[in-house]
């Protein structure tokens, strides 16, 4: 148990961020036409170069100093250097960082590639899956590990031919999977774009020595009986869960929420393999509406420390209009979702607690779960100012990843959300001053604390994700009583 607990150990948003899995920006995201983008699940296609050079090389720069400051620290010109061959962040290369603390993707699907019987299953699966054929499909188990771990990740050939779609929401690690304590909950995706995504995670999680001994702590979510004999195309039907749905605010609670990629069915299984597990005691559920622009429960809201959170404002609370009086909206806000949030505990789940509104759900979390001294404290989206409010939500000014207690990462373009951090008594700064400070050692990662730590995000907020989204935490330190 001992071991599980030094490699796999998730007990909270807030607490100090010691290892996560990521997936760097791969060839495939530049391979995004716009006659496929939505099918792939994006809005609109992105450039990779700007992307990879100008905004995730400081994401992954910055956890480098948080997390493993030896693969970094003093070493930053040389990185750098514009007469070196750019390669810090591509897992192929000689010059990859190959963190064990920033984990990449990758390098894990690499490793386990190196096994011959895996190799053989896992190309098998994905052949299926994609239609493949049986002469191509010997081809790829005579490949070179590396070179195949791109190719399954990418669909291209190392003579740039593709031969599948590319899979580029693996930037989204979140998704693929949740700890929740030292368990590992799998996600089952609601878009065919993502199912390959998670069928390499499973191998992953399950064959590689990162994961040894925690094979028992692996949990799938089952599809409900007999599935292909009910409506196929009917969403009620349906058993889905994405990680972006699951957040873990303290070792006995789970928020779940259903939402247009994770329904009912999914929200259900997966409160029974938490209780039949023993993972948690309390499982909330949060119903959002079903909508692009919101997708998953962490683009509506996500923690900041113990009695802090951003939220969307028209989530938070329950409706309240009066009908006869229509709204002005070139002065007043939109009008406010219908949102639930309704808790289910292990020892009596027929006797739910229904919150009255997603705030209340926010401050019982802080006050109870995380006994916090001081007031819980609510940050706004656009600084709670229509059209700002749901403009910045879109950009992601909600869905903040946490390195440490107060101290979270966001994008640089969503200014009223800016503004109401500073309200709240945030320190701003952005991420390429804060890395010259650490460099030049001026600050400490031990010591900075009420952050917010903005990224250049011209072309990453395009994806449609942020940073919570592009991290998923497999340890971090517990969060002191």
């Amino acid at each position: 148990m001992d071991k599980k607990k030094d490699t796999v150990q998730v007990t909270s948003e807030v607490g100090r961020l010691r290892k996560l899995l990521i997936h760097s920006p791969d060839s495939g995201l530049g391979k995004v036409v716009p006659s496929k983008a939505q099918d792939w699940l994006f809005e609109d296609i992105v450039h990779l170069d700007t992307i990879r050079r100008k905004e995730y090389d400081y994401y992954l720069k910055l956890l480098m100093y948080f997390l493993d400051p030896s693969k970094i620290k003093g070493k930053l010109a040389e990185i750098d250097n514009p007469l070196a061959k750019r390669a810090f962040y591509k897992p192929k290369s000689t010059d990859f960082h190959h963190s064990n603390s920033v984990i990449e993707i990758q390098i894990l699907l690499t490793e386990i590639l190196e096994q011959e019987l895996i190799r053989k299953k896992l190309v098998a699966a994905v052949c299926a899956i994609e239609g493949i054929t049986y002469k191509v499909q010997l081809e790829l188990i005579d490949t070179e590990p590396a070179q195949l771990a791109e190719i399954l990740i990418s669909g291209t050939l190392a003579n740039d031919k593709m031969i599948f779609a590319p899979i580029p929401n693996l930037i989204f690690t979140r998704d693929v999977g949740t700890t929740i304590n030292n368990f590992i909950l799998i996600n089952k995706p609601a878009k065919k774009a993502r199912v390959r995504e998670t069928l390499l995670m499973r191998y992953i999680f399950f064959n590689h020595a990162l994961f040894e001994g925690h094979q028992d702590f692996v949990l799938e979510i089952p599809d409900v009986t007999m599935h292909f004999l009910r409506p196929g195309d009917e969403p009620a039907f349906s058993t889905t869960l994405e990680g972006g749905d699951v957040m873990v605010v303290s070792p006995n609670h789970v928020l779940i929420g259903c939402s247009e990629r994770t329904s009912e069915h999914g929200a259900n299984e997966a409160i029974k393999l938490l209780f039949d597990n023993d993972v948690v005691e309390k499982v909330t559920v949060v119903k959002i509406p079903s909508k692009r622009d919101y997708m998953h429960l962490d683009t509506v809201f996500t923690q900041v420390k113990r009695n802090t959170w951003v939220i969307l404002n028209s989530i938070a609370h329950s409706p309240k209009y009066n009908l006869q009086e229509p709204i002005n909206f070139l002065k007043e806000p939109e009008r406010l979702e219908a949102t639930t949030a309704i808790q289910f505990t292990k020892t009596n789940p027929g006797e739910p607690k229904i919150f009255q509104n997603v705030e209340a759900l926010l401050n019982d979390i802080s006050q109870n779960d995380l006994k916090s001294t001081e007031p819980t404290k609510i940050i706004y989206s656009g600084n709670n100012s229509f059209p700002y409010d749901s403009r910045e939500q879109w950009t992601d000014s909600c869905n903040l990843l946490a390195i440490k207690e107060g101290v979270v990462i966001g994008y640089d373009r969503n200014d009223k959300t800016v503004e109401a951090f500073k309200d709240a008594g945030y320190a701003i700064v952005k991420v390429k001053d804060l890395i010259n400070d650490l460099e030049a050692g001026k600050v400490d990662v031990e010591t900075i604390t009420d952050t917010l730590i903005l990224m250049p995000s011209a072309e990453l907020s395009r994806a449609r994700g942020g940073f919570h989204c592009m991290s998923m935490p497999i340890l971090r330190d517990r969060l002191e009583d």
